[in-house]
């Protein structure tokens, strides 16, 4: 099986330039319309059942703004409408310029995982038990937020980035033989590590196990074909022990079309580049000062 890469938390530098992106020091309308000292509690409350992610990211976000940030819900928790997933106490100002940096994040993160657990929840039934697994299609800067949430649904985040896995694909063949890409590859592997190579037919998935691939990736194989590939792989004594993914085309819709397939697991970028955001909103209301003692 190819390694399996973690997928990183969001760190605080993240908070700082979601923050400042948005230019959250300059908010001119808090500044002209609310007292410099008003405070004010906000509530991150979902408007749909979903699956919960960015959270942690959320409340990093909000700390960074200079607010107080308790965490109701965790990261991969189920939510109803209704629910409150964080509450951020402090300067009105900061909530409400933080507001929408905060809910962009929890709304696109918790999108992914919801999508994520619906194709998981279609993959379940297969014969042999069949992976959910995301891709590298993500928007730059957004890859640890979206793999996490890929995560948080159950799902596998695959290879983080080009230098966490060897995957030879139909563009790399284009410089080389696959018997020679292959070798090259399995050099420059970590001990224990195997090589993955994209295939399309059964000629070419032969070739590539033959030559010491030990990870196959069927790309833009419908069901049929993509099941004589592996009944092909079979009967050559060459499917045991060796890793097959799928590919290409694939969506939570259509999970359950490629359960009969025979394959580990099956990777979707729509997990990432098509999910729906789950749709929250701020709940606020203004808060006492706090009185202190002399």
């Amino acid at each position: 099986m190819p390694r399996r890469a973690r997928a990183p938390g969001v760190d605080a530098a993240f908070a700082r330039r979601a923050l400042g992106e948005d230019r959250f020091r300059d908010d001119r309308t808090s500044r002209a319309v609310v007292p410099a000292r008003a405070r004010a509690e906000g509530r991150v409350v979902a408007q749909a059942p979903g699956l919960l992610s960015g959270v942690v990211a959320a409340a990093s976000i909000a700390r960074a703004a200079g607010l107080r940030a308790t965490i109701v819900r965790r990261d991969g928790s189920r939510v109803r409408a209704g629910s409150t997933v964080l509450r951020m106490v402090g300067s009105a100002r900061a909530v409400l310029g933080a507001e929408r940096t905060v809910l962009n994040v929890v709304m696109h993160a918790s999108g992914i995982a919801t999508t994520t657990d619906r194709a998981v929840r279609a993959a379940r039934g297969a014969p042999r038990p069949l992976q959910v697994w995301a891709t590298r299609k993500t928007l730059p800067g957004l890859r640890d937020l979206e793999k996490a949430a890929v995560v948080h649904g159950g799902g596998r985040p695959h290879r983080r980035d080009l230098a966490d896995a060897l995957l030879v694909k139909t563009n790399h063949l284009r410089f080389s033989s696959l018997s020679e890409a292959v070798r090259r590859a399995a050099a420059a592997a970590r001990p224990g590590e195997p090589v993955e190579v994209e295939v399309r037919s059964a000629t070419e998935a032969i070739r590539a196990a033959r030559a010491g691939a030990g990870a196959l990736l069927l790309d833009n194989l419908p069901p049929r074909r993509a099941r004589a590939v592996v009944r092909a792989l079979e009967r050559s004594g060459l499917r045991r022990g060796r890793w097959v993914e799928l590919s290409g085309g694939i969506t939570p819709e259509n999970v359950r079309r490629f359960r009969g397939v025979g394959a580990d697991a099956v990777s979707l970028g729509a997990l990432t580049h098509s999910a729906m955001a789950l749709p929250f909103h701020l709940e606020l209301r203004p808060a006492r000062l706090s009185r202190r003692r002399p």
